[in-house]
C-alpha cells in the first residue's frame, strides 16, 4: 500500500510537470509566431518603400510558416484562458495577412499611390497594435495558469515525499528482518568458505572445504573441492597458452610497422625467435622484394632476408645468400604442399641433409635438434619459407605448436604482401611518372635549364609533381611546374593528363592567364567525370582531383617573362649580383575551383638571370611553417655556383633532410635567361599596299646577305612575298615584317586583325589559296599566335649550318 501511495504521489508530479512544460511550450510558440508576424510586417514596409523585391525574403517566408506556428499555437494552447485569446490571435494574424499584407503588397507592386498612403500606413499599424496588445493578454494569462501548474505540482511533491517516507520506514523493517535471516542461514557458512577460498587465491591448491552441512552449502563445498583439484592440473596449460597468446599478439603488433618487405621479414624472425623457436630463418623468391608474384619455377632459388636466434654464431647460410632448393628438402617439400613440415629429429632425419650436407653437418655439431618449415602465403600468392630450429631445447615441436607457428606465420606473411603489394604499387607509380616527365629537356636558346625530381618516399607513394620546357614560336619558351593532390597511379595518371594538356594549349599560343583559365575547365570537366565513375561504383576514379600550376613564358628579344599562377608557390628570381627575390603578385585559386580569374604578371629579367621554380614538397614539412622553408630556399638560391646543375644540388641537400626519401614528391627547375643581341633581329613596318610587297622582299634578301645567309634566299622571297600579301588582303594596318635569326630562321608578319588563317588544300581552277600551302611546305614549322592587336603568322626554315 505504501508504494502504490508512493507510485501515485510520482504520477501526480509527473503529471504536473508535464503541465508546466505545456505552458512553457506554449509560451515560446506564441514569441515565435509573433516574431514571424512581426517579420511579414518589416518586410511588407522595406518593400513599399524601397520597392524592392529583396525585402519580401522574410515576407515570403513569414506568409510560409504562419499557418503551421498558428495550429501549433492553437494545439498548445490547452488552458481555458489561452484558448480564446489565441483563436482571436490566429484569426486577427491571418486577416492582417489577407486583407492587409497581401493586397498592400500587390498594390504596390502595381504601381498603386494609394499603398504608401497614410490611411493605409495607419491601418497596417493599428492591426499590428491590436495584435500585440492580444500578445501580451495571452503571455499574462499563460503565466497565470503556469503559476497555478507550479503551486499544483508543488502539492505533488509533498504528497510525494510523504509517500516516501513512508515507504522509507516500511523498507527498513523489511530489511531489518531479511538481514537477521540472512546472517544466521547464509553469511556465517559463506564465510567459512571464503577462508579457504582466500588460501587457495594465494597459491595453496590442496586446501579444501569440509563437505558438512546441508543443502546448498554442501554443493557449494562440493564444487569448491572439485575446482581446486582442477586448477592443479590445468595451471601448467593455462601458462603455455598465456606464451602462446603473447606471441601471436607480439606478431600482430611488430610485425608490419613498415611497407618494407627485407624489414617486415625481420621483424617477423624476431618475434618468432624471442618467443617459439632458438632460431629462424626467413627466405623469399626474388620477386617478392622487386614487389612482384613468383611464379612457381621462381620459388626453386629463394634468397634469404632475415635470420634471428640465441646468439649470433650459428652456421646458418647469412642475409643476402642465395638458396637452391633441393627436392627432398623441408624448405622444398612446405612449398610444394603448401603445407608446414616439421624434422622432430635433425640428427636420424636425411633429407634435409640434401641441401647443403658439409653445412648440415656444421648444424648438426652446433647442436640443431629439430626443424619446423612453414610456407609464407598470404591472398593465394605463395612467396617463401619460414624456418623455425631449435638447438638449446631438446623437445621437438608438437602438433599444437604447429598450428600456432603457421598462424603466426600468416599474420607475417599477411604483412610482407602488403609490403610487396605497396613496392608493387609505388614501382608502378614511379614508372608512369617517370614515363610521363620530360625524359629530356628541348634545345632552345633562349634558357639555360636544369631540373630535378625526387619521387616521395613515405607511404604516401609517388605524388603528381611535374614539370616541363616547352619551345614556342618567336625563340619564345614556356615554363611549367604543377602539383596534382593525391599520391599513387591515379595522382600520375592525372599528372599526364594535365602535362599533355598544358602542351597542346601551350601549342595555340596562350597567355599564361588565358592558358589557365583553359586547363582549369578542363579541371572542372575531369572532376565531373571523376564524380560519375564514382556514382557508377568506379573505385578507380574515386578521390579529389585537384592540382596547382604555374605557367611562364620568356622573351629573350624583349627579356619580358610574363607569368600566372593557379594556387602554385610563386617563384625565385637570382639577379646576376647574387640578390634573391620571391615574385610577388596575384596567386590565382587551385586548378578546379573555377569562376576566379587568373592574373598575368609581368617581369623585364637581365640576362644571366635564375627563375627558379618549384613544387610544395620543397618548402614544407612538419618542423617548420611555410615562411621558413621559403627563407631556406632564397638563403640556397643565393650560394654561389659554377652551374645551374651544382646550384639544383646545393638547393635539394640544404632543403631536405634525406634527399633519398623526401616526404613529399619535389620537383625543381632552374632556368637561366639569355638575351638575343640587336643584330639578330631585323624589324620593318609595311604600308598596307600591294606594291610594297616587293619592298618587303628586298629587304629581307638585303637582310641575309648581311646575315651572310644567301642560301635561304629563295625561300624567304616565297615566304615573305606570301605572308605580307595575305597580311596586306586580308589583314589590318599597321603591318610588320620581322626576321630572327636564331638556330633556326623565323620569320614573322603581324596584323592588327585577329581573323587566324587556315590552311587548305586550293582547286585547280581556284586563284588563291596555295600560299600557306606553300609556306608550310617550304618551311620547318608555321602558325600563328594572337597578341594583344592583332596576330602573328610565323614559320622556321632549318640554316644550313644546322
Amino acid at each position: 500500500m505504501t508504494f502504490a501511495v508512493l507510485l501515485q504521489a510520482v504520477s501526480d508530479v509527473r503529471s504536473s510537470t508535464d503541465a508546466r512544460k505545456h505552458v512553457r511550450a506554449s509560451l515560446v510558440q506564441a514569441g515565435a509566431l509573433e516574431k514571424t508576424i512581426l517579420d511579414i510586417e518589416t518586410g511588407q514596409r522595406g518593400f513599399v518603400i524601397t520597392r524592392q523585391e529583396l525585402f519580401l525574403q522574410p515576407w515570403t517566408a513569414g506568409r510560409a510558416a504562419f499557418p503551421g506556428q498558428a495550429r501549433e499555437l492553437l494545439r498548445l494552447s490547452d488552458a481555458p484562458g489561452q484558448q480564446g485569446i489565441a483563436r482571436t490571435i490566429v484569426l486577427d494574424g491571418q486577416s492582417f495577412i489577407d486583407d492587409y499584407s497581401v493586397p498592400l503588397v500587390e498594390s504596390v507592386r502595381r504601381g498603386d499611390p494609394s499603398a504608401s498612403s497614410i490611411a493605409t500606413t495607419h491601418d497596417g499599424r493599428r492591426r499590428i497594435d491590436s495584435l500585440r496588445t492580444l500578445f501580451d493578454t495571452y503571455d499574462q494569462v499563460s503565466r497565470v495558469t503556469l503559476a497555478v501548474r507550479e503551486d499544483a505540482a508543488a502539492t505533488s511533491l509533498r504528497q510525494a515525499a510523504a509517500g516516501a517516507a513512508a515507504g522509507l520506514a516500511g523498507s527498513v523493517l523489511l530489511i531489518a528482518a531479511f538481514t537477521w535471516y540472512q546472517s544466521r542461514a547464509i553469511v556465517r557458512p559463506i564465510r567459512r568458505a571464503a577462508g579457504e577460498a582466500r588460501r587457495l587465491a594465494d597459491g595453496d591448491l590442496t586446501t579444501r572445504m569440509p563437505e558438512s552441512g546441508a543443502g546448498e552449502i554442501r554443493d557449494l563445498a562440493v564444487a569448491f573441492n572439485t575446482m581446486a583439484s582442477s586448477l592443479e592440473t590445468s595451471l601448467e596449460r593455462t601458462e603455455m597458452a598465456r606464451a602462446r597468446l603473447e606471441l601471436l599478439y607480439g606478431s600482430s603488433v611488430a610485425v608490419g610497422t613498415t611497407l618494407d618487405v627485407e624489414r617486415t621479414a625481420q621483424e617477423l624472425a624476431q618475434v618468432a625467435a624471442a618467443r617459439f623457436a632458438d632460431y629462424v630463418t626467413v627466405d623469399l623468391a626474388e620477386p617478392v622484394l622487386q614487389g612482384d608474384e613468383p611464379s612457381p619455377d621462381e620459388l626453386t632459388e629463394l634468397r634469404r632476408v632475415a635470420v634471428r636466434g640465441i646468439r649470433d654464431d650459428a652456421p646458418l647460410y647469412p642475409p643476402g645468400s642465395t638458396i637452391a632448393l633441393a627436392p627432398d628438402t623441408p624448405h622444398a617439400r612446405s612449398l610444394a604442399s603448401g603445407q608446414a613440415i616439421s624434422e622432430p629429429d635433425l640428427c636420424t632425419a636425411t633429407h634435409w641433409r640434401a641441401q647443403d650436407p658439409d653445412g648440415a653437418k656444421k648444424l648438426l655439431e652446433f647442436g640443431m635438434r629439430s626443424s619446423l618449415s612453414v610456407p609464407l602465403r598470404a591472398r593465394g600468392v605463395l612467396m617463401g619459407v619460414v624456418t623455425f630450429w631449435r638447438s638449446e631445447r631438446s623437445d621437438s615441436f608438437e602438433a599444437d605448436e604447429l598450428s600456432y607457428a603457421e598462424e603466426v606465420v600468416a599474420k607475417g606473411a599477411v604483412a610482407i604482401d602488403n609490403a610487396r603489394r605497396y613496392t608493387r604499387e609505388r614501382a608502378t607509380a614511379l614508372a608512369l611518372q617517370h614515363s610521363l616527365l620530360p625524359q629530356r629537356l628541348p634545345g632552345q636558346a633562349a634558357l639555360e635549364v636544369a631540373s630535378r625530381y625526387l619521387p616521395a618516399g613515405s607511404r604516401a607513394g609517388v605524388g603528381g609533381d611535374w614539370f616541363d620546357v616547352i619551345p614556342l614560336s618567336g625563340t619564345r619558351v614556356a615554363l611549367v611546374v604543377g602539383d596534382v593532390v593525391g599520391h599513387g597511379i591515379h595522382a600520375a595518371a592525372t599528372m599526364g593528363r594535365l602535362r599533355t594538356a598544358v602542351r597542346t594549349l601551350a601549342d595555340v599560343d596562350l597567355p599564361p592567364d588565358e592558358l589557365l583559365t583553359h586547363l582549369d575547365d578542363l579541371v572542372i570537366h575531369l572532376t565531373g567525370e571523376e564524380q560519375a565513375g564514382i556514382a557508377e561504383g568506379d573505385k578507380a576514379a574515386a578521390g579529389e582531383l585537384g592540382a596547382t600550376c604555374l605557367y611562364a613564358i620568356y622573351d629573350p628579344i624583349s627579356r619580358l617573362c610574363v607569368l600566372a599562377s593557379a594556387g602554385h608557390p610563386m617563384p625565385f628570381v637570382v639577379a646576376p649580383d647574387g640578390c634573391v627575390e620571391l615574385v610577388t603578385g596575384s596567386t590565382g585559386p587551385p586548378l578546379g575551383v573555377g569562376s576566379l580569374p587568373f592574373e598575368s604578371i609581368e617581369l623585364e629579367l637581365t640576362a644571366g638571370s635564375v627563375l627558379a621554380l618549384y613544387t610544395d614538397g620543397l618548402i614544407e614539412s612538419r618542423d617548420h611553417d611555410l615562411d621558413h622553408g621559403l627563407e631556406r630556399l632564397r638563403q640556397a638560391l643565393s650560394l654561389p655556383a659554377e652551374s645551374l646543375e651544382i646550384t639544383c644540388d646545393t638547393v635539394i641537400n640544404s632543403l631536405l633532410p634525406d634527399p633519398e626519401r623526401p616526404a613529399d614528391d619535389v620537383a625543381l627547375l632552374l632556368a637561366g635567361t639569355r638575351a638575343m643581341s640587336p643584330d639578330q633581329v631585323a624589324t620593318w613596318d609595311i604600308p598596307a599596299d600591294n606594291a610594297r610587297v616587293v619592298d618587303a622582299r628586298e629587304l629581307a634578301v638585303g637582310q641575309l646577305e648581311t646575315w651572310g645567309l644567301q642560301e635561304a634566299q629563295f625561300v624567304t622571297e616565297l615566304v615573305v612575298s606570301e605572308l605580307v600579301t595575305n597580311a596586306i588582303r586580308y589583314g589590318a594596318a599597321p603591318i610588320q615584317l620581322r626576321l630572327i635569326r636564331d638556330r633556326t630562321l623565323i620569320c614573322e608578319v603581324s596584323d592588327a586583325s585577329s581573323t587566324a588563317p587556315h590552311l587548305r588544300r586550293a582547286r585547280v581552277f581556284d586563284e588563291g589559296g596555295r600560299g600557306l600551302l606553300l609556306v608550310a611546305q617550304l618551311t620547318q614549322g608555321w602558325g600563328t599566335r594572337q597578341t594583344t592587336t592583332g596576330k602573328v603568322i610565323w614559320c622556321e626554315q632549318v640554316l644550313g649550318d644546322d
